[in-house]
């Protein structure tokens, strides 16, 4: 990362610094201990070797990649993490599997625990600093431009919608009313590009994130692991967990991400904020934008 990144405190923050830079045994290793934190936490570095099928000098040599140094700082590290948590990954994944008796969960059950296990992972790990500081690179910015592919489309948009309501400078790039190419050619060094891009990630969202950081904006990447390659040219991102049962990643925890973000901005803002939404109240009301004449508009 290059100057201005923010510092890693977890591991998973630390590997995404320098996934970039790794080779692919040194990734491949990254990405076994940010999978497995419970075993790498809890069993040897020969077990771990063994499970993972990598040699006991690729986690040796993790470990010196990511400023460690030793191996079992490095652990220790990942044991500090999972030591914020009530639950074990391992009866996590269980609980998913199996009731008490044993029997299939149905899949509301299983859908619901894998978003509240994501949203709790997420409250666990990221740091209220790091969070305050994104916040604070928003509010000071001249222009947001927010930008989203694929999946992430709709949550870019609704990110947008809510925080329209009291900021006029925000702007989704390929929206429609502004091509991704035009708005990366008007962004320059006092604006803040932000992209949301999950697995398979984007190559659209992944040189956009190069485009506007070629151009001096402020880059944010919020994305699901430290592999994302977005993160090369990030000043500052999130991880964000999107464990699934099933063959989709879920985007529950980012959804309460986001809409985290934007009240902390908005208690950030205060009174003019609060006057803001109300004058686009009484514009919809006018607009007779909502069903019921007597319905309370919301965002």
């Amino acid at each position: 990362m290059a100057d201005g990144a923010q510092v890693p405190e977890t591991i998973a923050e630390r590997v995404a610094a320098r996934y970039p830079e790794m080779s692919g045994r040194l990734r491949a290793a990254a990405d076994y201990v940010v999978g497995h934190m419970w075993d790498v936490s809890t069993r040897s570095l020969r077990a771990v070797s063994e499970e993972s099928g990598l040699s006991p000098a690729s986690f040796s040599r993790l470990a010196r990649a990511l400023g460690f140094e030793s191996y079992d700082e490095m652990k220790a590290l990942v044991r500090r993490t999972l030591e914020q948590r009530a639950t074990p990954f391992s009866e996590r994944a269980e609980r998913l599997q199996l009731d008490g008796g044993g029997a299939a969960v149905p899949t509301l059950v299983r859908q619901s625990a894998a978003c509240i296990d994501n949203i709790s992972s997420l409250v666990d790990d990221i740091a209220p600093e790091r969070l305050e500081a994104i916040v604070e690179r928003l509010d000071a910015a001249r222009r947001v431009v927010l930008f989203g592919a694929l999946g992430s489309a709709g949550i870019i948009e609704h990110f947008a919608y809510v925080a329209g309501y009291f900021v006029d400078n925000w702007s989704v790039a390929d929206s429609g009313a502004e091509a991704l190419g035009a708005a990366l050619a008007r962004i320059g060094p006092e604006d803040v590009f932000l992209v949301l891009t999950k697995t398979p990630y984007a190559r659209r969202a992944v040189a956009a994130a190069r485009q506007a950081r070629a151009r001096g904006a402020h880059v944010i990447v919020l994305t699901d692991a430290p592999g994302c390659p977005a993160l090369a040219h990030a000043h500052t991102w999130l991880i964000v967990p999107t464990d699934s049962p099933y063959f989709f990643s879920s985007y529950a925890a980012t959804i309460v991400l986001v809409e985290t973000i934007v009240s902390m901005l908005l208690q950030r803002r205060g009174q003019p904020a609060r006057d803001a939404i109300k004058e686009v109240e009484a514009a919809n009301a006018d607009l007779s934008e909502f069903g019921a004449d007597d319905a309370a508009p919301r965002t």
